[in-house]
């Protein structure tokens, strides 16, 4: 029996895993990760050494609970979550913060990017908050001193990986947006016209290939690794499509975490408004990350004062009671939106609001908003490529939930398929392990041989024109309310008078208090 150490750094848990070559399992460690520490300027930061400390204390958990198979592991593959950039020294030390997928400070000067630079490159119109670009240029215009010993950028895996061998590498797909923008067109690209130079990109490696041998000198106990390979890898969800077998034309695929992630594989590249087109290597996706997802039930379990930490029983049981006739509509963007809008000053709404509504309409309003967001990138994906996707490969924490996958296959009008492995992004950088190691000649191969089904939800006739007629309204509520949206936010950040309104929860607990 072989054995990896296959690697999933999220943006809420580290886990790490002892995978054998058949796919299973054999030892799996979980830790909760590193809070970023947020402001209402749109901050969000992590320290880099954070997440160094968790990949330590995951190996520890994983050496004590299973050292025999700890002394086996023959490769290291870690997969991580992406829009997140490390920024390094010359010298390899972080010289500031990492900037968190949901960073959010560079939205007016992104806008500014897409006034000023030329407007026929191919990535200038999804220059965002979000795109690397505009964090650097960011970095650039408030943060000089910072800026200025920048040497290197990189995700959080890649992190990992250089802290483990020494070598500073990315691959082509978590690193996408930021080649996009360091490739000439007509002569001009937009990083150089941005400022930024191209030296910070690391060396680029196809995710399975070899980074390096593990260094020595490294605490225990990685010392037990010295000399074993580490596999680049890449991001989580494209480690987690690999997880789920979906890295096939035609397949569709939803991983469903703290946030969620949908998209389209093709064989050609396509484009559609909103969405990211990126190459897979051979393949393309057409789709992108949201910021919604089981986030938006954690919220909702905290508002109606239930256990957060017991996602699964505690919606289980929302679910299980009898709703309303008349249905809610939930708009789930708590947090701004990326994909398809990639807006952050969007706000969620709850529309239809009646006195007879209880908790559990609130779950399948949650529940059906994000499928309806879903749908939203969906069609936007099979319009562009001219073809519906056959099924929706379903992944993650709300996969395990029976009454989401048949609420997305209803909504969305897809068959979605669930795989047996409840981790698909440890399976999907076993995968890349293993291939690496030569067990297998693809990444196809490796997924057709440890993939497997377990449930497959058919979408229900019967509801179809229900939903078609609750999808309709929620596009209308959506085109309502985003103006809406804006301006509360505007008047906040702006401390127009609406700001105000603040002071009177302040004097009230005062008053409380007294």
């Amino acid at each position: 029996m072989s054995i990896v150490l296959a690697c999933d750094l999220g943006g809420t848990s580290f886990r790490a895993a002892l995978v054998d070559d058949t796919g299973c399992i054999q030892a799996q460690h979980a830790i909760a990760g590193p809070a970023s520490q947020d402001d209402r300027s749109g901050s969000s930061e992590i320290e880099a050494e954070a997440w160094w400390a968790l990949l330590i204390e995951a190996c520890s958990g994983l050496a004590a609970g299973a050292p025999a198979l700890f002394e086996a592991v023959e490769a290291v593959a870690i997969c991580g979550v992406t829009r997140t950039q490390i920024f390094l020294d010359r010298n390899g030390r972080s010289v500031r913060p990492a900037m968190t997928w949901k960073d959010t400070r560079s939205n007016a000067l992104a806008a500014r990017l897409r006034e000023t630079l030329d407007p026929a490159h191919p990535e200038s119109a999804g220059i965002n908050a979000f795109h690397p670009l505009a964090r650097l240029a960011w970095l650039r215009e408030q943060e000089p001193e910072f800026f200025d010993r920048l040497a290197c950028l990189l995700e959080p895996k890649d992190y990992l990986n250089f802290r483990l061998t020494g070598r500073r590498a990315s691959d082509p797909v978590s690193m996408a947006r930021l080649l996009a923008v360091a490739a000439s067109h007509d002569g001009r690209d937009l990083l150089a016209a941005a400022g930024i130079p191209a030296s910070i990109l690391p060396e680029m490696l196809e995710p399975w290939e070899e980074v390096g041998p593990i260094q020595s000198d490294l605490p225990a106990p990685l010392d037990r690794l010295i000399g074993k390979p580490v596999f680049c890898a890449s991001n989580d969800t494209w480690a987690a499509v690999v997880g789920l077998g979906a890295m096939r034309e035609g397949y569709a695929y939803n991983i469903s975490g703290t946030t969620e992630v949908l998209g389209v594989i093709g064989r050609e590249p396509a484009r559609a408004e909103g969405l990211l087109t990126v190459d897979w290597r051979g393949l393309f996706q057409l789709g992108g990350p949201s910021q919604t997802g089981a986030d938006s039930v954690t919220w909702l379990l905290a508002l109606l004062g239930r256990d957060g930490a017991e996602i699964g029983p505690e919606i289980d049981a929302l679910l299980g009671r009898p709703r309303q006739s008349q249905p809610l509509l939930f708009l789930p963007y708590l947090q701004g939106e990326r994909v398809p809008y990639w807006d952050p000053s969007l706000r969620g709404a709850l529309v239809g609001l009646n006195r007879q509504h209880g908790p559990t309409d609130l779950a399948f309003a949650v529940l059906e908003g994000v499928a309806c967001l879903n749908r939203i990138v969906l069609e936007r994906a099979e319009t562009a490529l001219g073809r519906a996707a056959t099924e929706i490969r379903f992944g993650g924490g709300a996969a395990a939930n029976p009454v989401w996958s048949q609420v997305k296959a209803d909504l969305c009008g897809r068959p979605v398929v669930v795989a047996a492995s409840k981790e698909p992004g440890l399976l999907g950088a076993a995968i890349v392990a293993f291939t690496g190691l030569g067990r297998f000649v693809s990444l196809a191969e490796a997924q057709e041989a440890l993939v497997i089904v377990a449930r497959r939800f058919e979408p229900d006739p019967a509801l179809k024109p229900a939903y078609d007629a609750l999808f309709a309204l929620f596009r209308r509520a959506e085109d309502v309310l985003a103006p809406i949206s804006r301006d509360l936010v505007a008047a906040a950040e702006e401390k127009r008078p609406l700001a105000d309104l603040a002071r009177h929860a302040s004097a009230a607990a005062i008053l409380h208090a007294d």
